[in-house]
């Protein structure tokens, strides 16, 4: 088929079928993030193979995975999409008011637990037709590919040293602490640094491919290393498996603080001099100056600076 040809067969809607099935990897699930009904997405999948030559998804074990080709078409598929997305809005300048724009926020729970509830609330009360896509940051997705394959717009957490090959702003900085039960023997007697190594640490799964942690890294810097004897993805529940066990907790002041009145626990001063932990938020130079994601930028900066 000849490039002009098939160029006038592929519309808008059939490239957003293309990205979604690949990143989704399920065309069911496909078809619930678009709406589809699922025949419908077979279709045009059906229809994407014929163009490529190419079968674009292929079954492995009891899943699929994207063939090389598919692969090679996520990044300019989700250019298409950014730019298509940002064409007429930011030709006519973002309008919060109006704007049906979809925000795609990474972000994980070990935030201050406030963070993204206010956020969401701030941004549906200022742009109330805008859509939101919260996307956890874990060990199986990867940020950097996330931002420059534009599926998140900003990414927000807590390095030691941040990525240098985005853009970013500071957020906020915040003093680590320990969280343990009231019932902990170090919320009678206290620690030293051989007690506190030696308790059982309970730490969150990693948060992209490769993480070790701002609490390990500087750690191992030390040539020291925590007894960890649990680990959760779920950061937000934390502080429930610290109340009734003997499990420690290292982590900001600020998200602790959030428990403390409604859990048996207690904030305890680490006896290791650790570096304030620092947040930030990141973009790719994709989104650097489109009005739209300008104005999701302040809106973060603004929630954090009231927390």
């Amino acid at each position: 088929m000849r490039d002009q040809s098939l160029f006038d067969k592929i519309d808008l809607h059939l490239i957003k079928v293309l990205h979604t099935v690949l990143t989704e990897r399920s065309v069911s699930r496909a078809a619930i993030r678009l709406g589809m009904h699922q025949p419908a997405v077979s279709a045009s999948l059906k229809r994407l193979r014929d163009y490529a030559g190419d079968p674009l998804l292929v079954r492995s074990g009891t899943g699929m995975v994207p063939t090389e080709a598919g692969l090679r078409m996520l990044e300019p598929s989700a250019s298409i999409l950014r730019a298509a997305q940002m064409l007429f809005s930011d030709a006519r300048g973002f309008e919060p008011g109006t704007s049906r724009i979809t925000f795609r926020i990474g972000a994980s729970d070990y935030l201050d637990p406030l963070f993204l509830p206010h956020l969401v609330a701030q941004i549906k009360a200022q742009a109330p037709f805008a859509e939101l896509e919260i996307h956890p940051l874990s060990a199986a997705s990867d940020y950097r590919a996330q931002l420059a394959q534009g599926d998140v717009d900003v990414v927000i957490g807590n390095w030691t040293t941040p990525p240098q090959d985005f853009h970013l702003s500071r957020l906020f900085s915040d003093e680590v602490v320990c969280l343990v039960s009231d019932k902990h023997p170090a919320a009678r007697r206290g620690w030293d640094i051989n007690a506190w190594l030696e308790a059982e640490h309970i730490a969150p799964a990693a948060t992209h491919p490769g993480a070790k942690g701002v609490i390990d890294e500087h750690l191992a810097s030390l040539g020291m290393q925590r007894n960890i004897v649990a680990r959760c993805p779920y950061f937000g529940l934390i502080p429930s498996m610290v109340a009734s066990t003997l499990l420690v907790m290292t982590t900001g002041r600020q998200y602790c603080e959030r428990f403390v009145d409604t859990l048996p626990v207690k904030i305890l001063p680490c006896p290791i001099a650790f570096p304030q932990l620092m947040y930030y938020q990141l973009w790719h130079e994709r989104t650097h100056t489109s009005s739209a994601s300008r104005w999701l930028r302040e809106r973060v900066k603004s929630v954090a600076a009231a927390l």
